[in-house]
């Protein structure tokens, strides 16, 4: 049975999350704020609000991501704030999903269920290599030319899907689903936007990053 974690300060919103996920087959526990979270056995997938009382969402979901031990938890954010650019900014700090308040409950479930089976089935490689480019996805490590290239949580995530799919076109459609999950409602130029910024970090290995017009994508040459 799967265990998730809601941290929600509002006890009314908390109590119907953890209700409605126990009563869908999962075990939940509510928490008000993320004091005691990094102190608890890992859960399945949190869903985590993202102003509270202390340390805000923003600052657990960067603080989840840059632990060995929880970086791969699946985090859902549950919030009011409803801009396209608090969506892009969570979900370019590594959360999986993001869920506008008010919600209907079996949507979330339902989103839950989605961002399950999309963590269990996507075992990754532990490391990949193309030219002189290296990326290992246990330590979170990329490398060119021996040389660390430190990348956001998303640009990671993409460069590793390109490298999953050498020498293949992958279209915007299959990268906004994959990378930034097919609930994910904003503009495919943000995919744009991270590939310049990927090349930009990635020097001159950039290049092998080539655009296929009006398709995508693909890692090649």
């Amino acid at each position: 049975m799967p265990l998730i974690y809601c941290i929600e300060d509002d006890e009314s919103i908390r109590e119907l999350v953890v209700y409605a996920l126990e009563n869908n087959g999962f075990k939940a526990i509510g928490f008000e704020n993320g004091k005691d979270l990094f102190d608890l056995p890992n859960p399945d997938l949190i869903i985590l609000d993202i102003m509270l009382p202390g340390d805000d969402g923003y600052t657990i979901l960067q603080n989840l991501r840059s632990n060995f031990k929880t970086r791969d938890i699946p985090v859902i954010m549950l919030t009011a704030k409803t801009s396209e650019f608090d969506k892009v900014k969570a979900l370019d700090m590594g959360a999986d999903d993001y869920v506008e308040k008010p919600f209907g409950i079996m949507e979330l479930i339902s989103r839950v269920k989605a961002v399950l089976r999309r963590s269990r089935k996507n075992k990754p490689d532990t490391k990949l290599t193309f030219k002189e480019i290296s990326i290992d996805y246990e330590k979170r490590l990329v490398k060119v030319k021996g040389k660390e290239v430190n990348l956001t949580h998303k640009e990671f995530e993409l460069l590793y899907y390109l490298m999953q799919n050498q020498e293949i076109v992958l279209s915007r459609d299959k990268i906004m689903n994959q990378v930034w999950g097919f609930d994910f409602e904003g503009e495919t130029r943000t995919i744009d936007v991270h590939i310049g910024t990927l090349r930009l970090k990635l020097g001159d290995a950039g290049k092998y990053i080539q655009t296929i017009r009006n398709v995508g994508y693909k890692l090649g040459g």
